[in-house]
């Protein structure tokens, strides 16, 4: 009998990993999952569609989507992004990124492997060790707040954080074992909660190397500009036990070196096969740096200071992040839970001497907290007359035990002055239910139902801002497709979502600074969203569409002498995605994707409807060629269109265009020499823009103006990899 590859997985993102050690098979999966773990099991070949059963079978050519047996609904997994999507996403902007694009980028910094994900922009206002700023949809998601993280099932943002809410550093990251990523724009899954309403990124690790003749060991050494070194290893020992160790030192082309120093491991044991079986995971990171902050505009232009340099030299940050998590499953059940032991202290100074003009208005913001949690599914398969039918439930669960999430007023990061200290504890539980159903060859629907109930307790330092409170959102989801043709796929999708607030803003009653009145916000921000789009795959090109609105009921908004985010006023955002891959012959790749978006306020006021920091325009145009042994080469262009700085658009940022490139040489044994370029063109724009006020040393009072983070300038990396 024929046989095929079957992926059953708790999430799609981890079919990449086994992809990539399985090459010249089909793959296919078990589509209703969140949890992302990988697993092989042979049976046989799912039936197609009249129609496609001639055709062609490369990853590039499109594959209708299968028929499935009354008794089992699977569909196929997308490989790469090369492979055509057609009959396995729920919406146009639904994609998976496999090992082979992940392979090609240049990264200058591990979070920016979220730009593999068409229309989203990482980008930096301080130093290397902090969370990146995250864009997408017209929102500018700060740290994270509107935009969902996760890792093999291990959520990565974290609620009520000492810097912003839904902070998501991805420094925990090992580049070269992500084997791929799931993304989904929009709340049209159940399995999507907090901070998902602008989208999702499910990231995997494989369960384990080596599959297939794949690469079992890696190991690298790289440096180049700005005293930059780094040594990894990575590998499998025996059949069990997967390791990955990282070391480190980056300076960057600041005045202040940033003397960013990282350690990171990973130790992953697995045992059981594809029909029942677990993973255990250990990992840890700890981090130390210096930072250069954004600096006003004013004293560049005045030669007090290089466009590279600082105002306060003390600035910096140490950050930790040690946790284990666990994955089983056997047949249609499937579990995942996590512990987590978290810090960060962070040293930041974006006013200068605005509130203190003798000690200056350095502050320290510490977060320290144990966070558990788990995630449970099962899947009901049968049929609705003779149509195949899934059903499931889930449940998700998470407690944050915060011991102390805190800000100080600080002089050269010595406190001097508590301006709040909390506890916190957030627990949060959501049963969720989808149904599945292949109406038809063409036709099939995803309909679902998420219920999320969340419980704040808060002791603070200053006795009337504790308390407790509690807060639940029902949301709906649904999301349409149709198979116009073998080449064409419609959809429609919608649904509601939410982002929860900072817990200490739900019991707040004096602001801790003016020690005036203060409004509490409301727990739980509903977000509405609708989607309509088109993916069509010609030969070895394939595109799609989205048109997309996102209505929230309550913005958060980043607040520079605090650098923290409040919740502001109701917004809109309307926005189109293009997005285009092609293969035109095995190795060389070209890809262009462009995403617009109008964002507005939905209230009038008298200060103006634009949302400050909303992304207006993206884009991202590439083209690499690998050949499994000789010279490769790789080119990228990012353009980050301009935004508006506040609310009645008189201030604005510029635009920016970044190129980076890279070329390598692969030997037979498994060696490659690679270079790497950042900002090849060494463009003097921006990383990020805010306006506000600040006050420098001389100065009689505060002075409204822009302050940017530059781009890093133009750097090359030098790595050397033996694979095996």
């Amino acid at each position: 009998m024929n046989k095929t590859l079957l992926v059953g997985a708790l999430a799609l993102p981890a079919v990449a990993p086994l992809a990539a050690h399985a090459k010249g098979k089909r793959v296919v999966v078990d589509r209703p999952a969140e949890n992302p773990l990988v697993l092989a099991q042979n049976v046989p070949d799912a039936p197609v569609a009249p129609d496609a059963q001639s055709a062609p079978t490369p990853e590039t050519a499109p594959t209708p989507a299968p028929t499935p047996e009354p008794a089992e609904t699977v569909i196929s997994v997308v490989e790469e992004r090369s492979t055509s999507q057609i009959g396995r996403a729920d919406a146009a902007s639904e994609g998976v990124v496999g090992p082979q694009q992940l392979e090609r980028r240049p990264i200058l910094r591990p979070g920016e492997l979220l730009e593999t994900v068409p229309g989203v922009i990482i980008t930096q206002h301080s130093g290397s060790g902090k969370a990146n700023q995250y864009f997408l949809r017209g929102f500018n998601l700060d740290h994270g707040t509107d935009l969902a993280v996760s890792l093999d099932g291990m959520p990565l943002n974290m609620p009520t954080h000492g810097h912003g809410q839904g902070y998501i550093d991805l420094n925990l990251l090992f580049p070269e074992l992500v084997s791929g990523l799931r993304y989904r724009k929009g709340a049209y899954e159940a399995d999507q909660g907090d901070f998902s309403s602008a989208g999702s990124v499910d990231i995997s690790y494989p369960m384990r190397l080596g599959l297939n003749g794949g690469v079992a060991q890696t190991q690298s050494l790289d440096g180049g500009s700005f005293g930059r070194r780094r040594l990894l290893s990575t590998g499998q020992m025996g059949q069990n036990l997967m390791y990955g160790v990282e070391a480190m030192h980056y300076d960057g082309p600041w005045v202040l070196p940033e003397d960013f120093r990282k350690l990171n491991g990973l130790l992953r044991y697995a045992r059981g096969d594809e029909k029942r079986g677990f993973t255990l995971t250990g990992m840890g990171y700890d981090g130390q740096w210096n930072s250069t902050d954004q600096i006003p505009q004013r004293a560049i232009d005045a030669g007090l200071i290089d466009r590279f340099g600082n105002i306060d030299p003390t600035d910096g940050g140490e950050s930790s992040r040690y946790s284990i998590s666990g994955n089983a499953w056997s047949g249609d059940t499937r579990f995942s839970a996590y512990a987590i032991d978290y810090r960060l202290n962070l040293w930041s100074n974006f006013t200068y001497f605005l509130d203190d003009p003798v000690r200056g208005d350095q502050f320290e913001q510490a977060d320290k907290r144990r966070v558990y949690g788990f995630q449970a599914r099962r899947d009901f398969r049968g049929q609705l007359g003779t149509r195949a039918m899934t059903n499931s439930v889930g449940l998700q669960a998470r407690r944050d035990h915060i011991g102390n999430v805190a800000l100080y007023l600080t002089q050269a990061r010595e406190r001097f002055d508590t301006t709040r200290e909390d506890r916190v504890v957030e627990t949060s539980i959501a049963p969720y239910f989808e149904n599945r159903i292949q109406w038809s060859e063409r036709f099939r629907t995803v309909a679902g139902l998420r219920y999320d109930a969340y419980r704040f307790r808060v002791d603070s330092s200053i006795a009337e801002n504790g308390g407790r409170t509690s807060d639940s959102i029902l949301n709906p989801k649904l999301a349409l497709a149709y198979r116009a043709s073998p080449s064409i796929e419609l959809y429609a999708s919608a649904g509601q979502g939410f982002h929860s607030n900072d817990a200490r803003g739900t019991t707040i009653s004096i602001d801790p600074r003016s020690r005036e009145a203060a409004e509490r916000v409301t727990p739980l921000v509903r977000s509405n969203f609708g989607e309509i789009g088109a993916r069509r795959v010609r030969g070895n090109l394939q595109s799609t569409i989205a048109l997309f609105g996102l209505n929230s009921a309550s913005e958060l908004l980043f607040v520079g002498d605090a650098g923290t985010t409040e919740a502001s006023r109701p917004s809109q955002r309307v926005g189109i995605e293009v997005t285009n891959y092609w293969t035109p012959r095995p190795g060389l790749i070209f890809d262009a994707d462009f995403a617009f978006a109008r964002a507005r306020f939905r209230d009038d006021a008298p200060e103006g409807n634009r949302i400050p920091g909303a992304i207006e325009g993206v884009a991202a145009i590439g083209a690499s060629y690998e050949p499994p042994r000789g010279l490769g080469a790789a080119i990228r262009l990012r353009y980050f269109g301009p935004r508006p700085l506040i609310e009645d658009n008189s201030v604005r940022s510029s635009s920016s265009t970044l190129v980076n490139g890279r070329i390598g040489y692969r030997l037979k044994n498994g060696l490659r020499i690679s270079l790497e370029s950042f900002n090849l063109f060494n463009a003097k724009v921006s990383d990020i823009d805010y306006f506000y006020t600040s006050q420098l040393p001389g100065e009689p009072e505060g002075v409204e103006d822009i302050h940017t983070h530059p781009a890093e300038k133009r750097s090359f990396r030098l790595g050397i990899t033996r694979q095996f």
